[in-house]
């Protein structure tokens, strides 16, 4: 006669319960690592390019009082192996002792390079006639838009320009 108080022995079930639980926790391991590594790939190249990259332009001393002053900027890009040197030409124009503004040599029309034309005082694009005033306010022709203005800033005598 059995004894209702004596059970059968739970090693089977809790055996196969326990592998069952250890395996899904690898698995969750797993999938966890893999969409840390996967979310950081995906992620980095956009928190890489939300940094601030401040490029020397110039000293204040040497820029003319209300004269567009071309300067061109070396920017240096890493991407993998390859580092990459892009130029970009934007203009100083100093209108007071320690302001300066920094625009954009492309045209809003078409990308044409602008360049300044000191006997008519105008920024003037070669490609359809556009004129901008020296503020990079548009004058006359065809761009849509006034020069974008970049974000300059002055560290003792050197000019700093954010790309």
């Amino acid at each position: 006669m059995m004894n209702s108080e004596s059970a059968p022995t739970p090693t089977p079930t809790t055996r196969r319960r326990f592998l069952s639980r250890a395996i899904t926790t690898i698995h969750t391991a797993i999938v966890g690592v893999i969409g840390i590594i996967a979310g950081g790939a995906v992620t980095s190249p956009v928190l890489e390019r939300a940094k601030e990259n401040w490029l020397p332009a110039g000293r204040v001393s040497d820029l003319p009082e209300n004269d567009p002053l071309a300067v061109t900027l070396r920017i240096v890009r890493e991407d993998g192996y390859t580092v990459t040197v892009d130029r970009r030409t934007v203009f100083l124009v100093r209108t007071g002792a320690s302001v300066v503004t920094a625009l954009d040599s492309t045209c809003t029309h078409l990308g044409c390079r602008v360049s300044w034309d000191t006997s008519a005082q105008v920024l003037r694009c070669p490609c359809h006639g556009g004129t901008y005033d020296r503020t990079g306010k548009v004058m006359s022709g065809p761009p849509p838009a006034p020069l974008t203005t970049l974000v300059a800033r002055i560290e003792g005598d050197q000019v700093l320009v954010q790309i």
